[in-house]
């Protein structure tokens, strides 16, 4: 295969290029569909039909073309072909990973239908949203759906409604906050406000519908862009390139016009991480799922403008994980439950309590449960000091069976009020554990 020199990525974005020609149509007389999607973590998750096969893409606004991950495990299935290999740099400390340029692929999203689309599949086995989010994801998408039709996000219902731009009619609404959106890279921009140390200052924010965060800020100490004395070192996520690190914090007041978030969360990732974001000298970070879900949200690519309306999520707390556990989906595990097929009820239902037996058999099912693995654990946090440790299987929280639980869920114990006592039942190695300590203030 010929390879091409390296092309530079900004976070999963491609820094320039020519496009194809063909676009994204729908399929039906209304030129509009309606798509169901699931937000895990913050993050919308559609299914992508790729040439015949349904798959399930994080929705990215970040993002110029469909990348596919663990490209192998779906090769032989997506009848790939007319590829050749590049390098793909993003976000992360790491280095440029091999990816597999493939054209002429056919792309449906709902009633919408594009027949010559590129993709982009990362050989890189890391990669992988799917342990942190709890549910399989084969890639991304987001430029491609936006830059065709005008795109209604709405999360409070959990869909998003796509429509050709020639038929899309705006409503009258009073309590909406309108921006206009400046393009770089394909990437959206809008302009916002952020409050630190009793300044006011104006920023620019990449709209980062793929983030799972609340805002990113980019350190600037000319501007007045710097954490305060409270905050916290974490990992804040996967790149391309490799994992990001930075400080965790809040930040005095977050404004989208007439919209304000008093003491919302911000992280400001390190400055290696975001090398590559960073080109773009007028960008000061980003706005995120944790922002993005308190709205109602209509992009409308063509006539350079989003469209905001606060929905129900809109005064949700903003709060940190107390414990400093972050879990991950690992595989499955077996699990002994009794079977409650074998209970028998003896006798007459209505006769008195001496006429009727209740037989228990104590024989028990085997079952496969999700696995939750313990993969990061923040330094000096309750969790570590209780003894925990990277690779501990928990098997329930607060006895609570870890199974009965998605990912999501499970994850939010963690979130709780300050003070709340955790006791954890582990598996490390096989043998059997039990730690307890409670969620703490984690700027104390």
């Amino acid at each position: 295969m010929k390879k091409l020199p390296c092309i530079i990525l900004v976070f999963l974005c491609f820094a320039g290029g020519s496009y194809s020609q063909d676009n994204f149509s729908i399929q039906n007389k209304h030129k509009s569909d309606k798509i169901s999607f699931s937000l895990i973590n913050n993050v919308i998750i559609i299914p992508v039909e790729i040439n015949g096969v349904t798959l399930s893409f994080l929705l990215d606004t970040g993002v110029s073309k469909p990348i596919i991950f663990n490209y192998l495990n779906v090769s032989d299935t997506l009848r790939i072909k007319d590829t050749e290999t590049i390098f793909l740099k993003g976000l992360g400390g790491g280095d440029s990973v091999e990816t597999l340029k493939s054209s002429n692929n056919v792309l449906r999203i709902g009633d919408a239908i594009k027949l010559r689309q590129d993709l982009y599949a990362v050989f890189n086995s890391n990669l992988n949203f799917a342990p942190k989010l709890g549910i399989p994801v084969h890639g991304i998408i987001g430029y491609d759906i936006f830059k065709d039709f005008v795109v209604e996000i709405n999360y409070s219902k959990r869909y998003i409604k796509i429509t050709e731009p020639k038929v899309y009619k705006y409503k009258k609404c009073k309590k909406c906050e309108t921006f206009n959106l400046e393009f770089n890279n394909y990437k959206p921009y809008l302009n916002a406000n952020v409050t630190i140390n009793d300044k006011n200052i104006p920023v620019k924010l990449l709209i980062d519908t793929g983030g799972s965060d609340a805002l990113w800020l980019f350190e600037n100490d000319s501007l007045g862009i710097v954490s305060t004395s409270k905050y916290f070192d974490d990992f804040l996520g996967h790149g391309l390139s490799g994992s990001v690190y930075g400080k965790r914090s809040k930040i005095q007041s977050f404004s989208l016009k007439h919209f304000e978030f008093k003491q919302a969360n911000v992280a400001f990732p390190n400055a290696e991480s975001i090398s590559l974001a960073t080109q773009f000298k007028d960008r000061n970070g980003s706005v995120s799922g944790n922002i993005l879900k308190r709205f109602n949200i209509v992009m409308d690519y063509n006539n350079n403008k989003v469209t905001l309306k606060k929905n129900v999520n809109f005064k949700a707390k903003f709060t940190y994980n107390g414990s400093g556990i972050e879990l991950a989906h690992d595989g499955v595990r077996f699990v002994k439950e009794i079977d409650n097929s074998n209970l028998n009820i003896i006798g007459n239902q209505v006769a008195s309590e001496n006429d009727n037996k209740i037989v228990f058999d104590n024989t028990c099912k085997i079952s496969l449960k999700p696995s939750y693995t313990i993969v990061e654990l923040r330094k000096g946090s309750p969790a570590e000091r209780a003894g925990l440790m990277i690779g501990d299987v928990i098997l329930s929280i607060n006895s609570k069976p870890s199974h009965h639980f998605s990912l999501q869920d499970l994850t939010h114990f963690f979130y709780d009020d300050i003070g709340k006592p955790m006791k954890l039942k582990i598996d490390r190695r096989g043998i059997v554990k039990l730690y307890e300590f409670n969620l703490e203030d984690v700027f104390k």
